[in-house]
């Protein structure tokens, strides 16, 4: 049984908060199912990173990174055309000096490209 997306933001808050980070809910989304966008920010490389949630095949609930970028502004970019697609969204944000995401559940994190 999953928990409900405003109980499930309120225990990564705490856990980011518990653990030193800043964590705050951006952009609240309806309160029972609304699918989250988990946005991170590296203070000490200024980097920021998107986990959006998905499904995997097992029906089990894992993380990914669905884009990638140097430059914080195509992130919230994609944020913005997310919320248009989808009203219910939420959007926690999370700084932290060593960029963790506190997500408890699977991350599936992109694969390092040779040379890259």
């Amino acid at each position: 049984m999953l928990l409900s997306t405003d109980l499930w933001a309120a225990a990564l808050i705490r856990r980011a908060e518990l653990a030193g980070a800043f964590a705050t809910v951006a952009r609240k989304g309806d309160a029972r199912a609304g699918t989250v966008i988990v946005k991170t920010f590296d203070t000490s490389n200024r980097r920021a990173r998107l986990y959006s949630e998905a499904f995997g095949p097992d029906g089990e609930r894992l993380w990914m990174q669905p884009v990638e970028s140097e430059f914080e502004s195509e992130l919230d970019d994609y944020l913005q055309r997310q919320i248009r697609y989808d009203p219910d969204l939420w959007i926690i944000e999370i700084e932290d000096r060593e960029g963790r995401h506190f997500i408890t559940e699977k991350v599936s994190e992109p694969e390092i490209k040779p040379g890259g």
